[in-house]
Formats: structure tokens, C-alpha cells, sequence
């Protein structure tokens, strides 16, 4: 199937539905699918081929996500760009992938126009809600599409054209492009289908809260391709995520750990939202604390669902269900359980491999590596990482783990997040989990910083609940009570509130620099 289908799908059985909300407007299929078309009808007059790359600058918004189907729809190449970004990254993916077509909104116009200068290779500048004067040459979306075909153009389609080229998180150096695919993208949806079970004519309604510039985004091609409607929530503000899921009955949505642990802080959640709705509460994109995995159970219910993933083979190489979060007997499963991401999705192959490539056996630590139709096409114009990552079929995805005896994948860390402290590997989720287990803790990072007698020491950085406080000493005591003195912290840094990217991982890079500029080394 081609990426656009999905859409097109629920265009075909619901299209008086509606397709999105958005401030309580309803945006019906019919709506949304004709104005994709328009979109696509205007890019392909452009004379543009397939497979070029265009961006939305924007926040959460329904006609910013229409311009992304309606580039997918002209089989062009969609390059997800964070508006909570820096500007200077922004300017880096878009020059670096060749962008050449550029929507954006209005309350971006001037910073894109003191851009424009330096990003000689767009050739088409779009505001969607209205005009731009300060961006040269820039035409209103209504201005252009205004005399375009709402019929659903021709486009010739190969599984194997790339419609998605994302920035990586990246630990060092400049962020690499990922180019995802037709199969790649279709593959995630189908993971997704395969795992969330939605029966008869019933319809999902979800909610996008997270930027859909992310994994929120994708989670909602598979909702619209069941004529589902789409809650689009425009600003990370906890007050409308949890008015809209009683409002709207939504049945499904994601956030990452980081903005759970701050609904889950705010007293008397579970009497106050009505979660009845809910079928499948995902969280992903980093680590979670098993504590407060127990406790968001307990405030949401049984619908939790737990997801791995990479840009390079996205958001579903593995799925903890609701059912597996509990054991035969209902009762919640054990922490060796909730730990894990689940277990693999059925259209990949997933195996726990040695630096050399042998498949170590069950139970045995290793690199997390992965093949299938789910795997990404390469590294945009990157052909030597591309070499290092894709070898021998096999996608290396940096993530150290092992499958238990009941086929549960776990992620012990990053290869390059490994500390090695007087020669003993260290994996930090694995202390960051004993100290998310202490109430004052709401969220923390453990990274290595240079000590002349360990090589690398480990040090928790730490970010406390609101008007909580704990000693140090206490959070290294529980740690050496837990794990010994070897994977205890040598020190412990609080901090007001830890760097995050925009998908809400700790970015471990910024912590790290702190302590490790000023020395020689960098590991």
C-alpha cells in the first residue's frame, strides 16, 4: 500500500465522518481529503518528481498534517520539522535534505524570512492560514491551491520510494537523515492494526498530544484508515490532553514517560477525568520507570501499552500490550514484565547479536538488531553510515538488550551510553530505574564524567518532584542497597528540570558536555 491509502481508506467508508478535530472544529474526510488533493494537484503542476522533499514548519494543526497528506498523495517526501526546535537545527535538516518546498504558518513568518538567505534550494514557499509578506515570494495556501482539482491525481508508486526523511536524535555530531518508505511506513501501521484491536464497524477516536511531528503523527494514519477521528490538542497543556479524553471518548493516544509522570503528580487525577473511554494508553520514545508504570495503571486502568522503536525502523519493533502488563491471575505482572518493551512484532526478525554479528542465545546480553520490511532504506546521502548501520540485511540499532524466557525483549541502554567505571560496565537505565523508585525522584539521568581514578565515574542527575526534597547519600544508599557500590552513583546533581528534545527524551549529550568540555578525553 502506498502511505496515502491509509487515509483513503477511512475517506472511502466515512466521508461525511470526521476525519479531525481540532478547538472543537470537526474536519470531515470528504473536507480533509479534497483539500489533499488540491495540495497534491498544485505540487505535481509544479512539474516536481516524485520523491521531493517538502516540510511543514507548524505546530499541531489539521492543515499542516492535510499539506503532509498531500505530499504523500503527489508521492513526495515529507520532512518532519519540530516547531519546538532550535532555529538553527531546523535550517540544518532543511538544507542538509534538499528541501524545496516549504509550508509553514504565519507565527513562524519572520524567523523563516531571516532564513531564506541561506536556503537557496527552496523554490516554493507556502503559508497556510493566511499571508506572509516578510517571506519573499510566498503565496497563501488558499491563493495556491485555489483553482487545483480536488480529484484524487495518478501517481505512480513503488513500495520502495521514500516519503519520510527524519532527523535522528543523534548522540553526537549533526543529525543523519533517515529515509523511510511506502514499506517501512505501511509496515508500522500494519504492526499497529495487528496489535490494537478494533472490531466491527466500531471506530477509534485518538488523540494527538504529542508533536505529530513525532511518533504522534504516525499513530494516526491507522485511526483514520478505520474512518476514526483524529483529536488534534494544539498546545502541551495538560488541562485540554485531559479535557478532550472525556469529551471526545477517545479510545487511544501516546505520550512519552516525561509528560505522564507530570499528569500522574497532579492530585486526585483519577476522580476528577473520566478514563473510561480508554483502550490504549501508549508510552514510549525513552524508558519508564516500573513505579510509575504500576501507579499509571492504577490511575488510567488496564489500557497502558508499551512501544519500541527507532526513526529507523519506526515505532514498532516491539509491543508490551495491556493484557501483558497483568499476569494470568489479573494481577499486575512482575517487574521483570513491566521492564521489558514486550515482545517483538510479527513482520520483522529480531535478534540479540555480538559485536562480531554471531546471535548470542536467549538470555545473553547484546546489541538489538533488527531486519524486515519495517527497516529503513538507508542514511540520506550518508552511504558509509549507512554501511555501519544496515549490515549483512540486519539493521544495528545501538540498544544493548536480552529476551527473557517468556520471548520479552529488554533494552539494558545505548551502546554509547554504557559507562565503564574501573573496567566494570555500567548500563545507566539501570540505576535510573532503582532511583525512580524513590517518591521524591520525578525524573533522572545517569552518564559517566571523568575521574582520575575510575577512568569514567557515575553520576546521577536528578529532577525532583515538586516541594520534594531527599540527600544525596540517600539516593547513593538505595542505589548501593539495590546494586552495590560498583553501579551506585560516586555523586548526585539535582537540577530545576532536565534538557529534553521535543519527543521528550533526556538528552543525555547536553548533560554529559557539562562535565566532559573541559576535559581532554570524551569517554
Amino acid at each position: 500500500m502506498a502511505i496515502i491509502d491509509f487515509f483513503d481508506r477511512g475517506w472511502r467508508g466515512n466521508p461525511q465522518g470526521s476525519a479531525y478535530i481540532q478547538d472543537d472544529r470537526h474536519h470531515s474526510f470528504d473536507e480533509v481529503g479534497a483539500l489533499s488533493c488540491r495540495i497534491a494537484n498544485a505540487l505535481l503542476a509544479e512539474g516536481l518528481p516524485k520523491e521531493t522533499k517538502g516540510a511543514i514548519w507548524a505546530g499541531n494543526d489539521v492543515t499542516a498534517w492535510t499539506c503532509t497528506l498531500g505530499l504523500w498523495r503527489a508521492n513526495m517526501c515529507w520532512i518532519p520539522v519540530g516547531a519546538r526546535n532550535s532555529v538553527e537545527e531546523n535550517h540544518h535538516v532543511l538544507d542538509s535534505f534538499d528541501c524545496e518546498v516549504l509550508f509553514f504558518q504565519q507565527a513562524f513568518a519572520d524567523t523563516i524570512a531571516g532564513l531564506q538567505p541561506r536556503l537557496p534550494k527552496i523554490r516554493r514557499w507556502i503559508c497556510i492560514d493566511g499571508e506572509a509578506p516578510a517571506v519573499a515570494g510566498s503565496l497563501s495556501l488558499q491563493h495556491w491551491v485555489e483553482h487545483q482539482s480536488a480529484d484524487r491525481p495518478v501517481v505512480a508508486v513503488e513500495l520502495d520510494d521514500v516519503i519520510m526523511l527524519s532527523a535522528t536524535g543523534g548522540t553526537t555530531g549533526a543529525p543523519k537523515g533517515v529515509m523511510n518508505t511506502h514499506r517501512s511506513a505501511q509496515t508500522f501501521c500494519a504492526h499497529f492494526m495487528m496489535r490494537c484491536s478494533y472490531g466491527g464497524n466500531e471506530r477509534p477516536v485518538n488523540l494527538a498530544a504529542a508533536p505529530m511531528t513525532h511518533t504522534a503523527g504516525l499513530l494516526s494514519l491507522p485511526c483514520t484508515a478505520l474512518g476514526g477521528t483524529v483529536v488534534v490538542v494544539t498546545k502541551p497543556d495538560p488541562a485540554l490532553l485531559l479535557g478532550g479524553i472525556a469529551k471526545y471518548r477517545v479510545t487511544e493516544f501516546f505520550l512519552p514517560p516525561t509528560v505522564i509522570y507530570r499528569l500522574l503528580d497532579i492530585p486526585g487525577l483519577k476522580e476528577k477525568v473520566d478514563f473510561s473511554s480508554l483502550r490504549y494508553f501508549m508510552y514510549g520514545a525513552a524508558p519508564m520507570s516500573v513505579d510509575k508504570l504500576k501507579l499509571a495503571i492504577e490511575t488510567f486502568g488496564p489500557v497502558m501499552m508499551g512501544g519500541y522503536g527507532q526513526t529507523e525502523a519506526p515505532a514498532s519493533i516491539a509491543f508490551l500490550r495491556p493484557d501483558e502488563h497483568f499476569d494470568g491471575a489479573g494481577n499486575i505482572a512482575s517487574d521483570e514484565r513491566l521492564s521489558s518493551v514486550g515482545r517483538p512484532n510479527p513482520l520483522i526478525g529480531c535478534e540479540i547479536m555480538s559485536d562480531d554479528g554471531a546471535i548470542l542465545p536467549q538470555g545473553e546480553t547484546g546489541e538489538i538488531c533488527v531486519r524486515g520490511d519495517l527497516v529503513m532504506k538507508g542514511y540520506y546521502q550518508a552511504p558509509e553510515k549507512t554501511a555501519e548501520t544496515l549490515v549483512d540485511g540486519w539493521l544495528r540499532t545501538g540498544d544493548i538488550g536480552h529476551v527473557d524466557a517468556e520471548g520479552y525483549l529488554h533494552i539494558t541502554d545505548r551502546k554509547k551510553d554504557m559507562i565503564i567505571s574501573g573496567g566494570f560496565n555500567v548500563y545507566p537505565s539501570e540505576v535510573e530505574q532503582v532511583l525512580w523508585s524513590h517518591p521524591a525522584v520525578q525524573d533522572c539521568a545517569v552518564i559517566g564524567v571523568p575521574d582520575a581514578q575510575w577512568g569514567e565515574a557515575v553520576k546521577a542527575v536528578v529532577e525532583l518532584n515538586a516541594g520534594q526534597e531527599v540527600a544525596a547519600e540517600a539516593l547513593i544508599a538505595l542505589c548501593k542497597e539495590k546494586l552495590g557500590s560498583v553501579k551506585a552513583p560516586k555523586t548526585v546533581d539535582f537540577v530545576e528540570v532536565l534538557p529534553r528534545s521535543p519527543a521528550g527524551k533526556v538528552l543525555k549529550k547536553d548533560l554529559r558536555a557539562r562535565y566532559w568540555n573541559a576535559s581532554a578525553r570524551k569517554i
